[in-house]
């Protein structure tokens, strides 16, 4: 009888231990954008409306993988223990990680940084931090919030869902945002372009 309790508990436990962790990163990752130290805003010389509906669509990928959700605290799947815990773990890390690549990618815009794709007066190409590695590290970032977001309480199907919406807006967005990094930029831009990737190295 205990074993049989203690077993319950256990299966039951790794997917609250995730959702958990999880949530605390929600609330760091809004931090980062919330309550950061808001530098002095430089004059806008040019704003891409379109980008938009971009940060829409994004918006209803996680409202779809936030709102399609499976019982509280069960697993993404029906998994031995052994597999529980590496889906627990990869769940936990892409929250992390996601977290940490979104406050080095805010910190190295500064002032640049703004919710559509816009350049300002005396605008800078980054290319430091996690520029060095992605073009919008930002996106990956939240790509990695929402592959988290799913894992700890979505159903498959709208995690699928949440990631075929989630990538059609990030390409309006890139689109919009590389528009005027062109314009702006011109044959600095491009040789950057063609060195880093977009998002996900060796993907986009």
């Amino acid at each position: 009888m205990f074993g049989s309790i203690e077993m319950i508990f256990t299966f039951q436990f790794i997917p609250t231990l995730a959702f958990a962790l999880v949530m605390i990163c929600w609330f760091m990752f809004a931090g980062v954008f919330f309550f950061r130290k808001t530098p002095e805003a430089a004059p806008e010389q040019k704003r891409e409306r379109v980008s938009i509906l971009g940060v829409a669509l994004q918006g209803v990928a996680y409202a779809v993988a936030w709102s399609i959700h499976r019982p509280a605290f069960s697993p993404f799947r029906a998994f031995n223990q052994s597999v529980e815990i590496i889906v627990a773990v990869i769940t936990v890390t892409f929250a992390v990680v996601s977290v940490a690549i979104v406050m080095a990618a805010v910190k190295t815009l500064g002032k640049e940084w703004s919710v559509t794709a816009r350049v300002v007066e005396g605008h800078n190409l980054a290319t430091r931090g996690p520029y060095r590695f992605v073009r919008h590290p930002i996106y990956t970032g939240m790509l990695g919030m929402l592959l988290a977001t799913g894992l700890a309480i979505s159903y498959w199907f709208a995690l699928v869902g949440a990631l075929v919406v989630f990538f059609i807006g990030t390409i309006i967005r890139v689109r919009s945002e590389e528009r005027l990094l062109r314009e702006q930029f011109g044959p600095e831009f491009e040789d950057y372009a063609r060195r880093v990737p977009a998002m996900l190295p060796g993907v986009y």
